[in-house]
């Protein structure tokens, strides 16, 4: 490999520990449910974190949202107001009644008839994932002994809004990056090549000089790989990679990130 000369780095689950988020908003959300209704937390959840899947995967913005990665957990507690395209316009129209339904369909699965209780629930999630930026505790540590170093890219999938929210919820974490790359803005999401050569172009540098950093092997590893790019997957789960999606490099935490980009 030449000489290294840019990290990009994922968002979610890669700097952001948005699963926690997620969870911890499900926990607080369902607990008041239990704590009201006798109704287990945990069992509540389950039903809700599969309504919300079957609903989204039935919605007419379903196939555009899952190409450019907005989650059917996203759009429980997105507001979507970006609404530049005709997509975005779609997916935000949708969001408050998906959510409302998520929730009604869930209280009602699960024997539950309290009038009103659906939007409230709704409301409460999304404010309590609001509650809930969390990064991972070597995030700031490791980008703060990358940037003086290298260029840093941010490149995420998912709705410009919702994830500029996330990025702003974390008090100067958008200073480490020359650029940010949205997939909702850029027009199509990880894996799809063109967005990786976007980001190289925008950095003028060739593949070889820049490395991907993230935790999905579907999106950031493949994608990467396909335009020639090194990569460091972030195995946060301790699972087995696929023959064809194999990483450059592998660690489980960030932490351990700094010492194999000095071996290149």
């Amino acid at each position: 490999m030449n000489s290294l000369k840019s990290i990009i780095f994922d968002l979610d689950n890669t700097l952001l520990w948005d699963e926690r988020s997620i969870d911890e908003a499900f926990q607080a959300t369902c607990g008041v449910v239990e704590q009201e209704t006798g109704v287990n937390a945990e069992h509540f959840e389950h039903i809700v974190r599969q309504t919300a899947k079957q609903l989204f995967e039935q919605s007419d913005i379903f196939a555009w949202a899952d190409m450019i990665e907005v989650t059917d957990l996203e759009a429980l507690w997105g507001t979507f107001t970006a609404q530049h395209t005709a997509p975005l316009q779609k997916l935000s129209e949708m969001a408050s009644g998906y959510q409302r339904e998520t929730w009604f369909l869930s209280l009602q699965q699960a024997g539950i008839e309290r009038p009103g209780l659906d939007v409230r629930l709704a409301q409460m999630f999304a404010a309590e994932r609001r509650k809930r930026p969390l990064l991972y505790a070597d995030t700031i540590e490791v980008l703060d002994v990358l940037r003086s170093r290298y260029s840093l890219v941010l490149m995420t999938n998912g709705s410009p809004d919702l994830q500029q929210e996330k990025i702003d919820s974390i008090p100067g974490l958008s200073d480490y990056f020359d650029h940010i790359i949205i997939s909702g803005t850029f027009g199509v999401g990880k894996p799809d090549p063109s967005i990786f050569k976007h980001a190289l172009n925008l950095l003028g540098l060739p593949p070889q000089e820049a490395i991907m950093i993230g935790d999905n092997l579907n999106t950031d590893i493949l994608g990467a790989q396909q335009v020639g790019m090194s990569t460091v997957w972030i195995n946060h789960h301790h699972v087995e990679a696929l023959e064809d999606r194999k990483p450059t490099f592998e660690i489980r935490c960030l932490s351990e990130l700094p010492s194999i980009i000095q071996t290149l």
